[in-house]
């Protein structure tokens, strides 16, 4: 089980995303525009740029209703290059978390389906709400 971590902060802003997770010490979660929990996180990887050769990105996991497993994830592009690690990650980190939980539900919005279907989610969330 989880345990209870006060938070401190003198670790930064919790306004922001890298603020909320040195605060807290955990990542941020958020309600997705399809009802879903998710935790967001920051992901570097190798660009292929020499003049910017560390790529930041947000990861938002996606968590299942009831017992607590990750059932799928959404990853931005780079959003942020930087010439090491920590750069990028203090520039993604740097995201207010209103900003962050746009940039989710952008991503939410971009895979539903087209040509009229309706989401799994949404189905789901009607056949749960019953008549």
């Amino acid at each position: 089980m989880g345990r209870f971590l006060p938070p401190d902060h003198s670790k930064g802003d919790e306004h922001t995303l890298g603020g909320y997770m040195a605060v807290h010490a955990r990542p941020a979660a958020f309600e997705g525009a399809d009802g879903a929990s998710y935790s967001a996180d920051i992901g570097v990887d190798e660009t292929g740029d020499a003049a910017a050769p560390v790529g930041a990105y947000l990861i938002f996991l996606r968590w299942s209703p009831g017992e607590p497993r990750i059932v799928g994830h959404l990853e931005t592009d780079f959003l942020a290059r930087a010439r090491t690690e920590d750069e990028a990650r203090a520039a993604i980190g740097a995201l207010s978390l209103d900003e962050t939980k746009r940039v989710l539900d952008e991503l939410i919005r971009a895979s539903r389906p087209s040509g009229g279907e309706r989401a799994w989610w949404d189905v789901m969330r009607e056949e749960n709400e019953g008549p």
